[in-house]
């Protein structure tokens, strides 16, 4: 099987149309039963879109493709060589808007904490700060749908964390930023055994909700909790 991995080619071809900044977005959670979606968007720091030596570049691909051991190597590797902005939408807001638009709300937020971050660091090094409104941008979001109701222009990539490394960066770090927060929750509801399947349907996660019953961060939306609820 070849090994497909993400390149910074279309980055640098839209770098070569003018854009002068390019991001990546990407969501994570959207098919479990329980815990938040969380969403990521990054930039890389090295405008020339050139990649190092460094193997750890051959980490920032489909966060679909890397072991849970590659990934956490793979998200260190991107907090130090992107700007970073994560944000999430937990349980009850997927449950009150839906998952799809919960996923889109996430990746804004995530968008807004990127500026964030970039104009933290321009702070720290006596730069002015910027709005991205001023410039030449553009987002990348990985799949066949643009984010709705943002004033900002975007591309919608399908696979596209198979082929920008910038929309694979927001991949891991938003993959890696919601399995960590299923480890904290098993922590407090280890008869889920969310360190496992990190919240998705797996047959322990059907039967321990079958004798356990869903708790506070099952998406009550989602099937088998309101048929649960019909038989309680």
């Amino acid at each position: 099987m070849v090994k497909i991995i993400a390149t910074f080619d279309l980055e640098k071809k839209l770098s070569q149309e003018g854009y002068e900044f390019i991001i990546g977005t990407d969501e994570a959670g959207r098919g479990p039963l329980a815990g938040p979606v969380v969403a990521a968007a990054a930039i890389a720091k090295n405008k020339d879109w050139e990649i190092s030596v460094d193997k750890n570049w051959e980490l920032v691909r489909d966060s679909k493709k890397l072991s849970p051991k590659q990934r956490d190597r793979a998200y260190e590797f991107i907090l130090e060589n992107f700007y970073v902005g994560i944000g999430s939408c937990d349980n009850r807001t997927i449950d009150e808007i839906n998952v799809l638009e919960a996923s889109f709300l996430a990746m804004k937020k995530s968008l807004s904490d990127l500026y964030l971050k970039i104009n933290q660091d321009l702070s720290e090094k006596g730069k002015k700060a910027f709005r991205i409104q001023d410039t030449k941008y553009i987002i990348l979001v990985d799949g066949n749908k643009k984010i709705p109701n943002l004033s900002l222009y975007q591309k919608a990539i399908i696979g596209g964390d198979r082929i920008s490394k910038s929309i694979s960066a927001a991949s891991i770090i938003a993959k890696v930023t919601r399995d960590r927060i299923m480890l904290q929750m098993h922590e407090k509801y280890p008869q889920y055994g969310f360190d496992k399947h990190k919240g998705y349907g797996t047959k322990f996660h059907m039967e321990a909700l079958t004798q356990s019953g869903p708790c506070e961060i099952h998406r009550q939306s989602f099937e088998p909790m309101p048929t649960l609820a019909k038989k309680r």
